[in-house]
């Protein structure tokens, strides 16, 4: 039987829940216990897919094609363990999954109520698809005393008592701030959370406090003492330099061990952390830097593009080279500050996103690096506008655009009518906006002896796609007679995967989204080839 791991948080959000979770969970994995990890979000969305990058950060895309929280970037980073669609649901599926029940009379006519009926379905949630591992890590998004959250909290209440308390163990992360002017670290906010989960009727049997400075034993002794918890389960976390150097630390708290002896459990394995020592060491010490630019809509909001951000970081690693990211509002990009905005840039990078707003901005950056030799790399959206870029300035197709964003112009992006998918064919839409796009894991042909191929070293490849449009195919032999190489297709050759030019040193756009799996301790192909070439960008 799974035992059971609920991480809540206190006192302010973004804290580190998902950091955290993702750091127990290699450290579990390491002493020889399989682990899933799970994440519970109390907005009232069904999924992230709608929601704006500025208010949510990234949607990361799984495998099997959900748009989860991007925790579960962290998540598989860090675990190596692929998150699907049964790891991430929001009190909007929830509502959605009871309601519909409801309406077709599943309830045989009864009162449909938060408790047991919404509850009820957060525990089906939890228990869901998890009978081979031996620890479920469920993240729990927000924080204690927020109205969203109280159903959750509840629920996670009820099952500690339906599976019994040996097999649960409650996490609660709070802060626990330094205030400069008097030069104290103060407990008092960790006291009322905790004290503001026991109200729900949950004791928290450990306690990790984030602090941007150790915390002093008599302090810890406090919170210990006011908290009903073991001094031993007063975990201490301080700001480090570096995310990844997270399991590092908890490691030396003793986090995973806490965790095994409350469940009474043995460690199978030794931990090692000497790949996670290696990376941080190169992260930190590596003296050689390259500036490489990320030219979109949403970089005022870091977490827009976390996974993108990770991935270029492991190139770096990779290469041995600190990344500098400059980012740039490409909706403020004019043409004549190219040049200027452009200067002392060893790569350019266009990421994903949709619509109008901004795309003057991103053609003209595209333009610039393939007349000057810059390394570029264009994702999903950003190979789009490597297309239209082409077809305006070499094809001399000065209509080009996007159907997306222009319906009479000359489309040379359009909406995916129709693709395969697990042997059935899924029909395009835009109607809709939710979960309507070509969503998770794609097959894609390369070509022999392109680019592209010598990259991943091998013909055939699997990526995470999430896009409603895509590269009109009709004009491929256009394209390809000016030197533009589509050198990955879709395995029926309708959908084009992969463009590169031929007289450019390294020049790719992908309409899919590599970064979704990258990870630190084996980075993507894509991202160390780019970072490379950036690497030696004269």
């Amino acid at each position: 039987m799974a035992r059971y791991i609920f991480v809540t948080g206190g006192v302010v959000s973004s804290l580190g829940k998902g950091l955290s979770s993702a750091s127990l969970a290699y450290l579990l994995q390491s002493r020889g216990y399989k682990v899933r990890l799970r994440k519970l979000d109390p907005y009232l969305n069904v999924d992230p897919g709608t929601m704006s990058p500025f208010q949510h950060g990234e949607v990361f895309v799984t495998d099997d094609g959900a748009e989860t929280d991007l925790d579960l970037g962290h998540y598989e980073r860090f675990s190596g363990v692929l998150a699907k669609k049964s790891d991430n649901i929001t009190t909007g599926k929830i509502y959605n999954d009871v309601l519909r029940k409801e309406r077709k009379g599943k309830y045989l006519g009864k009162t449909v109520q938060v408790i047991p009926h919404i509850t009820d379905r957060i525990k089906e949630f939890i228990k869901n698809d998890s009978s081979k591992e031996d620890f479920i890590i469920c993240e729990i998004g927000g924080i204690v005393g927020d109205i969203e959250s109280l159903p959750f909290v509840e629920a996670i209440r009820q099952f500690a008592n339906d599976i019994g308390k040996k097999n649960v163990l409650f996490i609660h992360l709070t802060l626990v701030p330094y205030l400069k002017s008097s030069d104290e670290i103060k407990t008092k906010p960790t006291q009322h959370s905790v004290k503001e989960l026991r109200s729900i009727g949950i004791q928290p049997d450990i306690i990790i406090c984030r602090s941007e400075r150790p915390i002093p034993l008599e302090h810890r002794k406090k919170i210990s003492l006011f908290c009903n918890v073991h001094i031993k389960n007063v975990i201490e976390t301080v700001d480090v330099k570096t995310i990844y150097e997270a399991p590092i630390s908890f490691s030396k708290e003793k986090l995973d061990l806490q965790v095994l002896n409350y469940f009474n459990l043995r460690s199978k394995k030794v931990v090692n952390l000497n790949p996670w020592k290696k990376i941080t060491k190169i992260i930190l010490k590596t003296k050689k830097q390259i500036n490489i630019a990320i030219i979109g809509k949403y970089v005022d909001l870091k977490d827009a593009y976390k996974s993108l951000d990770e991935a270029l970081t492991h190139g770096g690693i990779e290469n041995k080279v600190k990344i500098n990211l400059v980012r740039i509002d490409s909706e403020k990009l004019k043409k004549n500050e190219i040049k200027s905005k452009l200067k002392g840039i060893s790569g350019i990078l266009i990421p994903g996103g949709f619509g109008k707003r901004g795309t003057d901005g991103k053609i003209e950056a595209i333009k610039y690096a393939r007349k000057n030799k810059i390394p570029f790399l264009g994702i999903c959206y950003g190979m789009q506008m490597a297309i239209i870029e082409f077809a305006r300035n070499v094809l001399n197709l000065k209509k080009a655009t996007s159907s997306e964003f222009n319906k009479n112009g000359l489309p040379v992006i359009g909406l995916i009518n129709e693709w395969n998918k697990d042997g059935k064919v899924i029909k395009g839409t835009d109607k809709e906006l939710g979960g309507t796009m070509r969503l998770g894991s794609y097959e894609a042909k390369l070509k022999e002896n392109s680019m592209i191929k010598k990259i991943y070293g091998k013909k055939m490849i699997e990526e995470r796609h999430r896009h409603r449009y895509e590269v009109n195919i009709n004009f491929r032999d256009r394209f390809e007679k000016k030197g533009m190489i589509f050198s990955g297709l879709s395995p029926d050759d309708t959908l084009p995967e992969i463009i590169e030019l031929k007289n450019h040193p390294w020049f790719i756009g992908v309409q899919f989204h590599p970064e979704f799996k990258s990870r630190p301790l084996s980075p993507h192909p894509l991202f160390s080839s780019f970072i490379k070439a950036s690497k030696n960008y004269k």
